[in-house]
């Protein structure tokens, strides 16, 4: 009887190949821990004079910075001259309310005085709210009725104008234009919104060419017939709502009316 051939018998050892892509891993996440480690170190006497300094400029209580985990780059600024750049004047914010309060109030005497003595009741007027000094000028003073181009005699009346805003140049200054309800549509005004805009336009240019002001001070808008002051029922009504508004406005606000109401600071 011939002897069955026996097989040797191996023993199978698990796959060990995910090995390599694991200890990759591991050695990268610790490579990604120590780089985090590393740029987490924070130069913590220069982040506590950059807090100061704010501090200082922002007197009012505005600490934003207690809290901050920026890192400075660079030199930081002196507490001194930050606040010097901010406010080179130096005063708080209740001096300079109250000094643009007095200067705005001379302005629109000024002006009050101009329009009396050139007899111009019906045709201008000034208002001083919380947020801007508003002069309304009627379009009749300005345009002929439909037309955008500034008459001659009006022309003299921007000039005016301007020459009393120029010692206030560094107040940004809005001129918007307004129409009543009659609707237009000829090829040089499609809308009311295009005479409006134009008549706005032509009217700050000569008040920009006039006030010797930055023009990055200066913008114009239109409103169209859509900001009526009074009725459109009628023809007085209408021709209160033909206007054009040149608004100086103020760096220095307050929320409400109240005079005790903690200061807005306008950005420049």
């Amino acid at each position: 009887m011939s002897k069955k051939q026996r097989h040797e018998h191996h023993e199978e050892h698990p796959d060990e190949s995910w090995l390599l892509p694991y200890s990759d891993l591991m050695t990268l996440l610790l490579a990604l821990f120590i780089v985090l480690y590393a740029v987490s170190s924070v130069n913590t006497a220069k982040l506590e004079e950059l807090s100061k300094a704010f501090k200082s400029a922002f007197s009012d209580g505005l600490n934003i910075f207690e809290a901050s985990t920026m890192v400075p780059t660079g030199d930081v600024q002196s507490p001194t001259n930050m606040t010097k750049r901010l406010n080179p004047s130096g005063k708080s914010k209740a001096e300079l309310q109250q000094e643009e309060q007095q200067n705005l109030e001379q302005l629109q005497q000024q002006l009050d005085k101009y329009i009396r003595e050139n007899k111009l009741d019906s045709q201008l007027d000034t208002q001083l709210n919380q947020s801007e000094l508003l002069i309304t000028i009627r379009d009749n003073a300005l345009f002929a009725s439909g037309s955008a181009a500034i008459k001659p005699e009006a022309g003299k009346l921007a000039e005016a104008i301007g020459q009393m805003l120029k010692p206030y140049s560094d107040y940004n200054v809005l001129v918007a234009g307004h129409t009543d309800n009659q609707p237009i549509n000829t090829p040089e005004f499609p809308s009311n919104w295009d005479l409006s805009f134009k008549r706005a336009v032509n009217f700050m240019k000569i008040l920009l060419a006039t006030s010797g002001f930055d023009p990055k001070n200066f913008s114009s808008t239109a409103y169209g017939e859509f900001h009526p002051v009074d009725t459109n029922d009628t023809a007085a009504g209408r021709a209160k709502n033909r206007r054009v508004e040149v608004a100086i406005l103020r760096k220095f606000t307050t929320e409400t009316a109240n005079p005790n109401t903690t200061l807005q600071v306008q950005n420049p």
